[in-house]
Parts: structure tokens; C-alpha cells; sequence
């Protein structure tokens, strides 16, 4: 059971969360399964997006992240801290970009960033996303542009800037939801972008087969981030989770590994269009 508590805005902060979400365990194992790579990873300052960067730097890869300037900079210090410590000795230094990836510009102006710190992209992971909770009635356009342009304009702009930096081996995980294929009454506007990320995520793979680049997604279930306080009421967060058969929400460090399986090509080489569902026993049927 969560403790009781409410941000006010969004993005969340982590740092000011209780208990913290856990992005590290001393059980995961690293292997060198993404030694030499280059990762992006959207969002990688908080929540899953952390526990991402976490594991695929102890996992070798080189590692950037984006976050939101001013509201998370505490966040995206405290993991590039957590990052330098995990990086392997082949790997570059870490590197965090303050941006708003809402913007087609903005996200070329990523990529850019990335290829002249790293020379290249071997696997952008786009974790980066806002929900909240509203009622059809209470829908306005602009908050229903802001929540696409996040969680799914973004994810077709990084694509398309990133492409022209990856070769065969390659892979692209977009981050969409349980709530994709179970719907949920209270977050409208989130569920029907995590569809639309699935549908991109298999046209998009289809579209790419052809060159060796792999694109495939992720799935969660509820799970502990700065997300969660920053949506819901102090009551929906007592009980998150409890819906699950496993009655309880996943910590970020047990959704990364599915993200590590899908970038790396000796584990995941046949996989393309697929969705990993980490989400504590629900049964979606996809």
C-alpha cells in the first residue's frame, strides 16, 4: 500500500516521494548485454525512465536522457550521479538534455545533441509522458493536444530524426500501457495515446524491418513513479495496484529489464512489433 500523498503538477518529482521508487537492486546481474551502445532514453530522470538509463549503464551502454528544465532538474541530477557511479569503463559519460519533447524541433534538437556527444543511436527508448485524470465532459483542446504532443508526437519525431543515425541492429521501444488494452474510466486522453503508440509501434516496425532495426514496446501495469502522485487523488493512490492479481504496483526496476531484453539483439533478435507486458497478472489478450 502507497503512502498517502499529492503533487500538484506535473511532471512529479521523485525526490520528494514515500517511500522512494526503487531504479536499482542488488539481484539484477549485468552481463555486457548492450556494451558499446549509444542509448536515448526520453524521460530518464524519474520513474521507469531511470530505471531504464540505470540498467543499461550497468549493462555497458553509453547513456542520454531527457528531462523537463527547472521542475525536474533535482531528478535528472540525482540520476546522472546514480549513472556515473553505473557506467562501465568503456562507456562515455553520461549526458542529461533539458527539453520539451512536445515540439518536432525541439526533438531534432535531442538527436543533434546525442550523435555529437556519441556519434550515433543505437537504441532510443521513449518513456516520456503526462496523464490526467478528466471526464469526457471536461475535455478542453489544448490539454488534449498537450497530453498527445508529449506522449505520442513525440515518439514519431524522435523516430524520425533518430533513424537517420541507426543501422541494422538497431532498436526502438516506445513505452505504452496496460491501460491501452483495458481502457480506464478517469484517463482519457493517456489511454488513447498508449493506443496510438501501439499501433505506431507495429506499423512503424513493419516499416523497418527491411533495414535491420527492430521496433517493439513495453506495457506496464501500475507502477511506483512521480507519475502516479502527480495524477491521482491521495485516496486512488492508497490502494494503487491492488487491482493487479499480484495486489500490488510494480517498482521501476522490475519493468526495466524488459526494456534491456528488447535492445539487446542476441536476446531479442527475432522480436519486432511486439509488446512486453510487465503488469502483475492482468490478462489483455494482445
Amino acid at each position: 500500500m502507497a503512502t498517502p500523498q499529492k503533487q500538484e503538477t506535473q511532471p512529479g518529482k521523485e525526490h520528494v516521494m514515500e517511500p522512494s521508487p526503487q531504479f536499482t537492486s542488488s539481484h539484477y546481474k549485468a552481463c555486457n548485454k548492450l556494451q558499446g551502445k549509444v542509448a536515448l532514453v526520453t524521460g530518464g530522470d524519474s520513474g521507469i525512465g531511470r530505471a531504464v538509463c540505470h540498467t543499461f549503464a550497468l549493462e555497458g551502454a553509453t547513456v542520454a536522457f531527457t528531462y523537463v528544465k527547472g521542475r525536474e532538474d533535482r531528478d535528472a541530477e540525482d540520476t546522472m550521479r546514480a549513472l556515473q557511479e553505473a557506467k562501465t569503463r568503456d562507456a562515455k559519460d553520461p549526458i542529461m538534455i533539458p527539453t520539451d519533447l512536445g515540439f518536432e524541433e525541439n526533438c531534432k534538437r535531442v538527436i543533434d545533441e546525442v550523435v555529437n556527444a556519441f556519434g550515433a543511436i543505437d537504441v532510443l527508448v521513449n518513456t516520456a509522458a503526462e496523464q490526467h485524470e478528466v471526464s469526457i465532459e471536461d475535455i478542453e483542446e489544448a490539454k488534449l493536444e498537450r497530453v498527445f504532443r508529449t506522449n505520442i508526437f513525440s515518439q514519431f519525431f524522435l523516430a524520425k530524426y533518430a533513424l537517420k543515425h541507426m543501422k541494422e541492429g538497431s532498436s526502438i521501444i516506445n513505452t505504452t500501457s496496460v491501460v491501452a488494452y483495458s481502457g480506464n474510466p478517469v484517463l482519457l486522453e493517456y489511454a488513447a495515446t498508449k493506443g496510438a503508440i501501439v499501433s505506431f509501434t507495429r506499423g512503424l516496425a513493419l516499416q523497418l524491418v527491411q533495414k535491420g532495426i527492430r521496433v517493439n514496446a513495453v506495457a506496464p501495469g501500475p507502477v511506483w513513479t512521480p507519475l502516479v502522485t502527480a495524477s491521482f487523488s491521495e485516496e486512488t493512490i492508497k490502494k494503487f495496484g491492488e487491482e493487479t492479481p499480484m495486489k500490488r504496483a510494480a517498482q521501476p526496476v522490475e519493468i526495466a529489464p524488459s526494456y534491456v531484453f528488447l535492445a539487446c539483439n542476441h536476446c531479442s533478435s527475432y522480436f519486432t512489433g511486439q509488446v512486453l507486458h510487465p503488469n502483475g497478472g492482468m490478462i489483455v489478450n494482445a
